[in-house]
């Protein structure tokens, strides 16, 4: 008997391009990206549909992506106190849909619509209704988020999600990581940030770009460089392949992870392995205390945020 898809139903989507046929799979679970593939190239790191998303893998972050120091955070004076979901460094992490089951909206075969609602609960005492939208273009992978604040008070809300790239005919160390953003986020020992600086002349500016292999990265940055109303990061491979991670004018912020220990598919194998997530975000860790990126939405107001992943260079 075959196991239960650990992420719920599996949406999956097809498009035919002029670079060959582009996939996707879509999980009810955190409304993550499972797989993204063209050509039959992977562009993502997927796992196994029994298998829980590792380190986070594909997952919308919402109302906030990251970190809240101590799980806790302060409104006009009233203390808020949130379940500690990281234990290790005792923080509130990765928002409160990364583990909820997203219902249904509207399919078709390029395209998948999820809904999940942010009930009141410890911590978060507000009401937001959630909608992502996947489509699959001929440029590539394109998403959309919409946030509604359907509760009577204003609600902090900040946005993020969790994607790994990578060029999957190319081992990931050989790839180029390079972000457009000018400032780094400083942190303690527990990952939560203590201050900023710029980039330019550190190990961090990689604006120009830095092989996979050489970085050890769990970082944020910000002062995203934004052209045309997007910010773009990317990985290339040796041959100019290229896929870009795109977002818009919120996402002025990104946390790049270079873990050691993903367990990468090849084939029908899995081993431990170095991985990049590069991960757009609207707001820095623990954004409900600094307020930085932090959107208040009034009720009934909307917020919609896009982003999305886009290959180039490759041939059909």
């Amino acid at each position: 008997m075959p196991l239960a898809a650990a992420t719920g139903t599996q949406y999956t989507l097809s498009l035919q391009t002029p670079h060959g046929r582009a996939t996707a799979t879509i999980t009810e679970v955190a409304a993550g990206i499972r797989e993204y593939a063209l050509g039959g190239i992977d562009l993502v790191e997927g796992f196994a549909a029994e298998a829980v998303p590792p380190l986070g893998a594909g997952t919308v972050l919402v109302p906030w992506p990251n970190r809240i120091r101590d799980a806790i955070w302060t409104q006009h004076g009233v203390r808020h106190l949130l379940t500690i979901t990281e234990p290790a460094q005792m923080n509130a992490i990765h928002g409160l849909l990364a583990h909820a089951a997203y219902r249904l909206v509207a399919q078709s075969d390029e395209e998948v619509t999820l809904a999940a609602t942010v009930y009141p609960q410890a911590g978060y005492p507000f009401q937001l209704d959630t909608t992502v939208t996947y489509t699959l273009t001929a440029e590539g992978l394109d998403v959309s988020h919409r946030i509604r604040n359907v509760g009577s008070e204003s609600a902090p809300v900040a946005l993020g999600t969790h994607p790994y790239l990578k060029i999957g005919d190319v081992p990931t160390g050989d790839l180029v990581l390079r972000l457009n953003a000018t400032s780094h986020i400083d942190v303690d020992h527990r990952l939560n940030p203590v201050g900023v600086s710029p980039v330019a002349g550190t190990r961090f500016d990689l604006r120009a770009g830095a092989r996979v292999a050489d970085l050890d990265l769990d970082e944020g940055f910000g002062g995203v460089i934004m052209r045309n109303g997007r910010g773009e990061h990317s990985l290339t491979a040796p041959d100019g392949r290229r896929v870009t991670l795109w977002g818009d004018e919120n996402m002025a912020y990104v946390q790049a992870f270079t873990p050691r220990n993903f367990p990468v598919r090849t084939g029908e194998s899995t081993q431990l392995g170095q991985a990049v997530a590069i991960e757009p975000m609207t707001a820095p860790a623990d954004a409900f205390n600094s307020g930085q990126g932090l959107r208040w939405l009034a009720p009934g107001e909307d917020w919609v945020v896009r982003w999305g992943i886009t290959p180039t260079g490759f041939a059909a």
